[in-house]
C-alpha cells in the first residue's frame, strides 16, 4: 500500500509547496497568511515553548527508532581534555595529565562498538554529547571499529559544532539542555563517566539522581578516574552528613582504563527487585 493510500488526506509537504507558490499580494505577504508549521517566526514565540519541547523529543526519537537504534551506551566526559599528541597546548598540567582519559574513552568506544556491530548497530551504540575532548574521542573511536555513533549537540556560544566522527544520519542539535539529557538516558544500557567540568557534573548527578529516586533502573555506571573524581567530590561525606545513604554510594564504580569498563559492564549483573525500568 503506498503512503498515499495509508493517508488519502492531502499532506503538509504538498501544501508547503503549493503555498509557496501562491500570486504575491499585499493578503499572501503577510505573516498571519503563512502556513503556522512553516512560518519560523512564529514557531519561536514564547507561547510555543511547549511545541517546541515536544519536536524536541520527538524529532530525535522518531529517527533512532527508524534507524533500528535500541539501546545505547552513554558516555559523558569534559569537552576542554585533548588528545595526548596535543597536551602540550592544554591551559593547566592537569588537563594535560588528564589527556590519558582520550586515549581511554577512544579505545572503551572501539571495543563496545565491535560489540555493536554483532547487532549491525542496533544494540549498545555509542552516544556522546557530540562536542570536542571526551565525546570526541568516543566517536573517534566507534570509526576505529568501523561502526555507528550518536551525537546530542547543543547550540552554545563556543564548541557548537560537531566533531568530524559523529555518525552524520545520527548527529542532532538541541535547543533544550533537559530533553537533550532525557535523550541521552531513554536507551542507556550503561554510563560512563570521565573528568569533565559544569556540564559533566550536571549529567551526572542528573543520571545519578534518577537511579537513587528509583525513576530510572539501575544500570551500570563507571566513573574514569577515582584520583580525579574523590579529590573533586568528597563522596564519603555525604554519607558521613547523611544527606545520602551509604548505599547510594554502590550504585557507581571507579575504573581507571577501557577493558576494566568493558569487564565490568559485562559482570555488573540483573537489577533488583527494587528497580523498574520506566515508561519511554
Amino acid at each position: 500500500m503506498t503512503r498515499q493510500q495509508e493517508h488519502p488526506l492531502r499532506d503538509a509537504h504538498t501544501d508547503r509547496t503549493a503555498a509557496a507558490g501562491v500570486p504575491v499580494t499585499p493578503q499572501t505577504q503577510a505573516p498571519a497568511y503563512k502556513l503556522a508549521f512553516n512560518d519560523f517566526d512564529f514557531m519561536c514565540r514564547d507561547e510555543l515553548r511547549p511545541v517546541r519541547l515536544q519536536l524536541e523529543l520527538l524529532k530525535p526519537e522518531m529517527m533512532l527508532d527508524e534507524y533500528g537504534v535500541r539501546s545505547t551506551i552513554v558516555l559523558f566526559g569534559g569537552a576542554r581534555i585533548p588528545e595526548p599528541a596535543k597536551k602540550d597546548g592544554a591551559r593547566t598540567k592537569t588537563l594535560a595529565d588528564l589527556s590519558r582519559f582520550y586515549d581511554e574513552a577512544r579505545e572503551f568506544s572501539r571495543l563496545m562498538t565491535l560489540k555493536s556491530n554483532e547487532s549491525k548497530g542496533c544494540e549498545d551504540v555509542i552516544v556522546t554529547g557530540g562536542g570536542p575532548g571526551v565525546m570526541e574521542a568516543g566517536n573517534r573511536g566507534a570509526v576505529d571499529a568501523e561502526g555507528v555513533s550518536i551525537g546530542l549537540n547543543i547550540v552554545l556560544p563556543f564548541e557548537q559544532a560537531p566533531n568530524a566522527y559523529v555518525t552524520p544520519d545520527l548527529c542532532f542539535n538541541f535547543h533544550y539542555f533537559a530533553i537533550r539529557k532525557m535523550h541521552f538516558l531513554m536507551r542507556a544500557k550503561a554510563i560512563c563517566v570521565f573528568p569533565g567540568g559544569f556540564g559533566t557534573m550536571d549529567e551526572m548527578f542528573e543520571a545519578l539522581t534518577l537511579i537513587q529516586t528509583g525513576r530510572m533502573q539501575r544500570v551500570p555506571f563507571l566513573l574514569f578516574g577515582r584520583e580525579f573524581w574523590e579529590s573533586i567530590i568528597n563522596w564519603d561525606a555525604l554519607a558521613d552528613a547523611g544527606t545520602i545513604s551509604a548505599e547510594d554510594l554502590n550504585l557507581f564504580r571507579f575504573v581507571e582504563t577501557a577493558q576494566e569498563a568493558i569487564e565490568l559492564i559485562e559482570t555488573w549483573g540483573e537489577p533488583s527487585a527494587r528497580d523498574h525500568i520506566p515508561g519511554r
